[in-house]
């Protein structure tokens, strides 16, 4: 239970600082907390549903695993700026390049399999 609700803080904190930094996550950290909180708080969990903007995609994903179209093509957009961060930063050290874009390749292809959320319908 204290190890859920660690990780439930370990990544809301995370998240927290995409509010302010725009090229880190939020989402994604956001989603694991709810997860984690929907196992040890659950009111904590539905503080973060009841997010305005962010919250309705995150209790989709968490309760359906479906992303909608636009989540879908920023989770994409940040992965394909992410990538060319990448290749400029790493281009003559072929491990860690290779390394890193394989990571954004599987993301990639998890984003891509996910379902269509139903409110894109």
């Amino acid at each position: 239970m204290w190890s859920w609700r660690i990780l439930g803080l370990i990544s809301f904190a995370f998240g927290a600082i995409g509010l302010f930094l725009p090229i880190w996550p939020t989402t994604v950290f956001w989603i694991v907390a709810a997860l984690a909180f929907a196992r040890s708080n659950p009111a904590w969990a539905e503080w973060i549903y009841a997010r305005p903007k962010i919250g309705p995609p995150i209790r989709t994903f968490v309760e359906t695993g479906a992303l909608s179209h636009a989540g879908k093509a920023a989770a994409l957009g940040g992965m394909g700026l992410s990538a060319a961060v990448i290749g400029f930063a790493f281009w003559k050290r072929p491990v860690p390049l290779s390394i890193a874009l394989s990571i954004l390749g599987f993301g990639a292809l998890f984003v891509m399999t996910r379902p269509r959320a139903p409110s894109d319908s």
